[in-house]
């Protein structure tokens, strides 16, 4: 954003001890009272400074969410679908290698959490105790 976080927080620039040791132009000017000017309006500009860096996070946000809608592929089930499930390597028996199955039994769509978010039952009727996202379920065609 342009603004270092310490000049965020503080609402002024970081003097490190190697310009305090070496005199320079920046050291050498300042006095007491010039410098207790200067951090008045420091602090006075530092809402400001923040606003900024504020507004620019939710720009930055937009530009990557805009981006990741653009490359997602959505998909969209109703209830009664039938839906196959993405095994993770914790839910995979014991000693099943690369070659096991990667999507689970169908199961069907019980009902909707969320956008994108859905609950499922197996083919017995049993709920699963958690909800699903879409990215980990796919359509399953008898």
């Amino acid at each position: 954003m342009g603004e270092t976080l310490f000049s965020l927080v503080y609402g002024a620039e970081a003097l490190i001890p190697v310009e305090i040791g070496e005199p320079n132009i920046r050291f050498t000017q300042t006095s007491k009272e010039s410098n207790d000017e200067e951090m008045h309006i420091n602090l006075d500009l530092l809402e400001g400074k923040r606003e900024a860096a504020l507004i620019g996070m939710a720009a930055q946000k937009q530009v990557i969410e805009r981006y990741y809608n653009r490359k997602s592929r959505l998909r969209f089930f109703k209830i009664g679908d039938f839906v196959l499930k993405k095994g993770f390597q914790s839910t995979k028996a014991a000693n099943t290698g690369k070659l096991s199955p990667t999507w689970e039994v169908p199961y069907r769509i019980h009902d909707i959490a969320g956008k994108g978010v859905y609950e499922l039952e197996t083919m017995d009727g049993k709920i699963l105790p958690s909800h699903w996202n879409v990215v980990h379920l796919k359509r399953y065609y008898f």
